[in-house]
């Protein structure tokens, strides 16, 4: 589990990211599953351990350069111990329940200025000669660090945003709810993208029961057991994020139980088919003063080739009027009766990241020059078109 310690201090936070299995317990820095040599040539791990100084609650410089190994004693590819950095054999208690077997002393001219470079020195050093033996051989196991945050909206650390070092552009996705109203194709692609944001609160609505048609539209794969089982859309997509992250709740369709929710939201995706509901939704979300975002998809079939085109719309304070414009507001009872609803799943996917790109750039985490409140992505061409004005 990561601890606050790490995320506090940049260098055991680097080392967690670099893909070390890192934890801290009782002043000591732990490094687990570090390969080395055997006497006789075999490769087995063990735990690199040092002391930690610290100031408060962030690492300070190593106090020395002495560390410890829990486990055998590492050798060179040939078995012949480390003896260039081992300076004692004999079991060392450093704490209950922590008792190394090797100690090293490698001391560069300045000493090391913080715990990665200590750290990682140490099992580079050891790991080297492992993987002479064992290409495969690497401590940066990236294995799953569970999160010890309790503000954290996630299962596990986000590492991913770390790696990029991300976290300041991330704080302006921080927003208290956000609803995705349809989980068709484009729908359960916003939520896999949304569901990786650290918005604390996700609220899905979908009252129908997941099809078999769904399963080849929408992320991830379904099992035959759960299509059999026929579950709500947004009830089944909330188990499935909910393995990830917190916060998401499932709800129906929107009605006048729940329309009021909508209200309370900080932002909205819209992604379903019925005109006068979509009419029904928007009316409520301008009214409440809420920015959304509505996604369309117009695909026909014409000498045996697909044309058309996807279209995504924000409509916020200063582009309300343009928005609506460009909203589809009324059902259209012969393309009900006779159209086919042709929806391909590269476009619900590429649909879907053009609206959660919009929602980004209307949160200032993208550049956003042109402030256009409608895109329209044309097949034929590869064009994206921009709307702009209100």
């Amino acid at each position: 589990m990561r601890q606050p310690l790490i995320d506090h201090s940049e260098d055991l936070k680097r080392l967690a990211e670099d893909g070390y299995e890192v934890e801290t317990w009782s002043g000591f820095l732990i490094l687990k599953n570090i390969p080395y040599v055997t006497t006789d040539r075999s490769v087995e791990r063990g735990t690199l351990v040092s002391k930690l100084e610290l100031a408060g609650d962030v690492t300070a410089r190593p106090g020395d350069h002495v560390a410890y190994l829990i486990g055998g004693t590492p050798c060179d590819h040939t078995g012949q111990p480390l003896t260039q950095i081992i300076i004692d054999q004999n079991p060392t208690r450093l704490a209950d329940g922590l008792e190394a077997n090797c100690t090293f002393s490698s001391k560069p001219s300045a000493g090391y200025r913080d715990y990665y470079e200590k750290m990682n020195t140490y099992a580079s050093i050891i790991s080297s000669h492992a993987r002479v033996l064992d290409p495969d051989a690497t401590p940066r196991t990236f294995s799953l660090v569970e999160s010890a945050d309790e503000d954290s909206v996630f299962n596990y650390v986000d590492t991913a945003s770390s790696r990029a070092q991300l976290g300041s552009v991330n704080e302006k996705l921080k927003l208290s709810a956000v609803a995705i109203i349809g989980l068709g194709g484009t729908g359960s692609y916003i939520l896999d993208l949304v569901a990786k944001t650290p918005v604390k609160e996700v609220h899905l609505f979908d009252g129908d029961q997941l099809g078999q048609h769904n399963a080849f539209r929408s992320p991830g794969s379904a099992s035959v057991e759960v299509l059999k089982k026929s579950p709500q859309k947004s009830e089944h997509f909330r188990s499935i994020y909910s393995q990830m992250r917190r916060g998401i709740t499932a709800y129906g369709h929107v009605d006048e139980r729940t329309i009021d929710v909508l209200g309370e939201m900080d932002f909205v995706f819209i992604s379903i088919d019925q005109g006068h509901s979509r009419k029904l939704i928007v009316e409520k979300l301008e009214a409440s003063g809420v920015p959304f975002v509505d996604v369309g998809m117009g695909v026909f079939e014409n000498d045996n080739s697909l044309f058309g085109q996807i279209r995504t719309t924000l409509s916020a304070e200063g582009c309300r009027d343009g928005a609506r414009s460009r909203l589809p507001l009324m059902d259209n009872a012969a393309a009900n009766e006779y159209g086919r609803n042709i929806q391909i799943v590269e476009l619900n996917a590429l649909n879907a990241a053009l609206a959660v790109i919009q929602w980004k750039q209307y949160l200032g985490y993208y550049v956003d020059l042109e402030r256009e409140h409608t895109s329209v992505y044309q097949l034929d061409g590869n064009h994206i078109v921009n709307v702009r004005g209100n």
